[in-house]
């Protein structure tokens, strides 16, 4: 063996390598994309079948978290915005949080599932856990993170959108 040569004894390894790095490389989102898909299900669930949290006012309805954290606001006037109707409010947000979760979670227009959970977390960090000090210890911020990489890269396997992009290329195929 020469320094700085492959032989072909050492292809088979270096390809079992290559084929392995791939692959993990290809389903490295998906637990990612499978928690937080549940996690977004189960909160907008979570708010719907909330009877207090569905009210303009009350111990544990939407208005009185907004009324709350008002003060505490980077953007005092989304909480306003809010607060001009709070169930409508409470009812976006949560089918919001559906919404994002079925598009992650099955990967149907996975990308743009992930920027609505990424702007849901953001408005979130914005107004409801900004006072959180440390900064850590409200975790919307940490979930606005765990969405840009699914922004990026979309949903590349088990997913709606990979299942339609191969139908496209098999029919782009068949017409050649």
């Amino acid at each position: 063996m020469t320094h700085g040569m492959r032989t072909d004894t050492q292809t088979p390894y270096l390809d079992e390598r290559r084929d392995w790095r791939d692959t993990a490389s290809r389903y490295a989102l998906l637990p990612l994309r499978v928690f937080l898909g549940v996690t977004f299900i189960y909160a907008g669930l979570d708010k719907l079948t909330d009877s207090a949290f569905m009210k303009g006012s009350g111990a544990g309805s939407i208005g009185e978290m907004m009324r709350t954290v008002r003060g505490s606001s980077a953007i005092p006037a989304l909480v306003d915005l809010s607060l001009k109707n709070p169930v409508g409010f409470g009812y976006a947000i949560a089918f919001g949080e559906l919404a994002v979760g079925i598009g992650t979670l099955i990967g149907l227009l996975a990308r743009l599932a992930a920027l609505g959970g990424a702007l849901i977390s953001l408005s979130l960090w914005l107004t409801v856990s900004w006072a959180s000090d440390p900064y850590y210890y409200g975790n919307d911020l940490a979930y606005l993170m765990a969405w840009i990489p699914l922004v990026l890269a979309g949903a590349s396997v088990f997913s709606v959108d990979a299942a339609l992009r191969a139908r496209r290329r098999q029919r782009a195929g068949a017409y050649r």
